[in-house]
């Protein structure tokens, strides 16, 4: 069951044997947390600290997981513990984005699922599943997909994932339990909920879909409509997590 716990809850790695962290969290930039650095940095950089912490007592950590509802900034905080891992003694193996396995736009139209773009059936969750097998046998390198936003499509074999080291892998929906998707989260070792609240959300939603063309009525409608329901059925897989973390 996770625990929901504020960021300033979180111990800190043992600095001697983390000489990066000198006893406090840093960002991808080197800046101490608090000192101009974002929230989504400032998370990063408890989750790294729990990850470590949770190395040197003798886990075995080969996949991290990040899920929470859409516009949590899932994406941005992988990114950053792609940098900030390493700075604290944590090799990281790569990235294995859930959205790289979006259903191409073709096949939505093809099978009707396009005017709920994102939901979970329009996923290709066995492959999600077998990529995750695949890292966590970690006997050679794996080529992930990831999702362009710019193209709005996957593109195949985009992201490489060595041998070894922890394998970040974020998205929706990794806590869910319905058929397939329930396969999911006994691959992932350690899962981290990022909880945002909702009308936090859904501003960063409108904003994200006129950013990428909508008009801003379409937007909103569309976060009412699609995301509004993505958002509650992600909130129900809160307690399968390993940690919940809010913002500050």
């Amino acid at each position: 069951m996770g625990t929901h716990l504020q960021l300033d809850q979180l111990p800190l790695v043992d600095a001697a044997r983390h000489p990066a962290m000198n006893g406090r969290a840093v960002d991808p930039g080197g800046r101490e947390s608090g000192a101009g650095s974002t929230p989504a940095s400032q998370i990063a950089a408890r989750i790294a600290e729990e990850l470590a912490r949770r190395l040197d007592s003798g886990e075995q950590v080969r996949v991290l997981g990040l899920t929470g509802p859409p516009g949590t900034g899932k994406t941005t905080i992988a990114a950053e513990l792609g940098c900030i891992l390493p700075r604290v003694g944590v090799p990281v193996a790569g990235l294995a984005p859930m959205d790289g396995f979006h259903m191409s736009n073709a096949l939505l139209a093809a099978r009707g699922l396009a005017d709920h773009k994102g939901a979970p059936d329009t996923f290709d969750v066995g492959g999600y599943v077998a990529l995750l097998g695949r890292v966590r046998r970690a006997d050679s390198l794996v080529l992930a997909p990831d999702y362009r936003r710019d193209l709005h499509e996957p593109v195949a074999a985009s992201l490489p994932i060595e041998r070894r080291g922890v394998v970040i892998t974020e998205g929706n929906y990794l806590g869910l339990e319905l058929p397939g998707w329930a396969d999911v989260r006994g691959l992932i070792d350690f899962l981290v909920y990022i909880d945002t609240p909702i009308e936090t959300l859904a501003a960063r939603l409108i904003e994200r879909h006129v950013s990428c063309g909508r008009e801003r009525s379409d937007a909103a409608h569309w976060v009412r409509t699609v995301d509004a329901a993505n958002m509650s059925l992600v909130a129900r897989t809160k307690e399968r997590a390993d940690l919940v973390l809010a913002p500050a």
